[in-house]
């Protein structure tokens, strides 16, 4: 042989080893599919939830593990994707004011979670329309390489998102399976009044919807043999879309359905009792593919065997779109502890999105206004907050009663805060609360007569409301106008299944203003 043909046969040699090698180190990664649900808590009928059927939630559980106790880092979308897009709490990459207006570069050298995949061989698709982050950079395009996994190089592992928007307030009914009123069951912090039944069977029957849309995308992994290689993940981005759900720290708005199966790798059938977060799953992603984060991600990988030595879950949340607001969360297995950094606002202050969307809030306002609430259900709607609510979760799962001031859990208290205010400074670096954001005598003292919602769309022009919030009056309507407003819910609320009605609108339309975007320097 000459030498020609000899360097000849060693290249077509060493080609052929390296792309034995290259495919086979490839396959050996699995595929990884991460389903979003929006606005929705556990209530899957995989976790007791009364009057519910979710057949394919229920199948992927049965096939993989169910975590009972996973949690959101903030109770709202744009804060708590933007941490699950990276890794990290909304807060210290400064994403943590819902809709940011001053969107910036992520900070400290952080990579989006799809970057860092594509750097490991995966092909990166967005299956749906959504990003939702309050950094740059946020288009679908600069995150994500394509829309679909059948995109992809053949053989190349692929990593996909897919999020279904049905559960995120307005919802359609159900005409396949439509659900009794009377099968629902209420947390006692709600009034149990037909409309407020009726409302959250609604909710349930659009999670329906939402249940066969997942069995699709389920179907279509077995149908072109993916399955057995593909890791599957399955979580709501926070807690359901009802008073003292999303928003809020209790647990209404921040537990949420976790479920993940990997066939041969997690053993069916499991139910998890671990506190578990949300960022948890970009930690597990990057430790299967064996992507590298150069800053160390504030998860952990839900395959760590130490991951049950974790002793609380952390959250946080801020402004809500120009509702200004602020409270940290500590929570243990046992305890909750929540400290409002604003005590001075009420819970109830005027939020467009609320009052524009959830007919309990009318119901129970009103309710309220009457006297006719339980102590329970009535705290939610005083003038302020305490700065400190303690919860024994153990004996109160709903969250209904503050022991923070009892001296039996002095030690508690003692404890969660000192550890609460370590997780502030020293890993999330909390900016914690402005003058500017407090915006103390911007408006004026009283609120003027007629509808809060009236008054801020007629003022835009002469308050700046992105830098100082919309005005926290309260109540923001007078018992007449709740009454008029429930008025207004109940033939939308009580639809029949097969009724095209289009949901009511209680409150202006607002037309959104561009908003200032700093060049991206990221790239993909």
């Amino acid at each position: 042989m000459t030498n020609s043909n000899h360097r000849l046969a060693s290249l077509l040699i060493l080609a052929i080893v390296s792309t034995i090698f290259v495919t086979k180190d490839a396959t050996a990664k699995p595929n990884i599919l991460w389903i979003t649900i929006e606005d929705w808590s556990p209530d899957l009928s995989c976790y007791g939830t009364k009057g519910i059927e979710t057949p394919y939630v229920d199948q992927l559980a049965s096939e993989g593990i169910r975590y009972e106790r996973a949690f959101t880092t903030s109770p709202v979308c744009s804060t708590s994707r933007s941490a699950m897009m990276t890794g990290f709490h909304q807060n210290y990459i400064r994403a943590n004011q819902h809709r940011e207006n001053h969107k910036q570069p992520l900070p400290h050298g952080i990579k989006p979670i799809p970057h860092l995949l594509k750097e490991a061989g995966y092909f990166t698709a967005l299956m749906s329309n959504k990003t939702d982050c309050n950094f740059l950079p946020d288009q679908k395009d600069e995150l994500f390489e394509g829309t679909d996994w059948n995109q992809r190089r053949p053989d190349q592992p692929f990593f996909a998102r897919i999020t279904f928007s049905g559960t995120h307030r307005s919802w359609k009914r159900d005409p396949q399976r439509p659900i009794d009123a009377a099968d629902i069951e209420l947390p006692p912090y709600y009034a149990d009044t037909p409309l407020i039944r009726r409302d959250w069977a609604n909710g349930l029957e659009q999670m329906q919807l939402v249940d066969r849309e997942v069995g699709t995308i389920l179907k279509r992994l077995e149908d072109e043999g993916l399955s057995g290689n593909t890791l599957v993940f399955f979580i709501g981005d926070h807690g359901r879309c009802h008073i003292r759900g999303k928003q809020f720290l209790y647990d209404g708005g921040i537990r949420v359905p976790m479920i993940v199966r990997w066939p041969g790798e997690v053993a069916a059938g499991q139910v998890s009792d671990e506190l578990v977060m949300s960022i948890d799953i970009c930690a597990t992603i990057l430790d299967v593919a064996d992507a590298k984060s150069a800053v160390p991600l504030h998860g952990q990988s839900l395959f760590d065997k130490t991951l049950d030595q974790r002793k609380y879950v952390f959250a946080a949340r801020d402004k809500m779109d120009e509702t200004h607001d602020a409270m940290r969360a500590i929570r243990s297995k046992d305890h909750k502890l929540i400290l409002n950094l604003m005590p001075e606002r009420p819970w109830c202050q005027y939020n467009h999105y609320k009052e524009g969307a959830y007919p309990a809030l009318a119901e129970m306002n009103a309710l309220h206004m009457q006297g006719a609430l339980t102590p329970a259900q009535s705290a939610f709607f005083a003038p302020t907050k305490p700065e400190i609510e303690l919860f024994d979760l153990t004996r109160d799962p709903h969250e209904i009663n503050n022991v923070a001031d009892d001296p039996n859990y002095a030690d508690v208290r003692t404890e969660m805060l000192a550890a609460l205010e370590d997780w502030r400074m020293n890993v999330i670096d909390d900016q914690g609360v402005s003058a500017q954001f407090r915006a103390e005598g911007v408006y004026p003292s009283e609120r003027p007569e007629g509808l809060v919602d009236d008054w801020v769309n007629a003022n835009e022009k002469n308050f700046d409301f992105h830098k100082h919030g919309w005005p926290a009056w309260y109540p923001t309507r007078t018992l007449e106008q709740w009454q008029e407003a429930k008025a207004t819910w109940e033939p939308w609320v009580f639809r029949s299944v097969d009724d095209p009605m289009r949901r009511p609108n209680l409150v202006h339309v607002t037309k959104k203003k561009p908003k200032f975007k700093a060049k991206s320097k990221a790239k993909k």
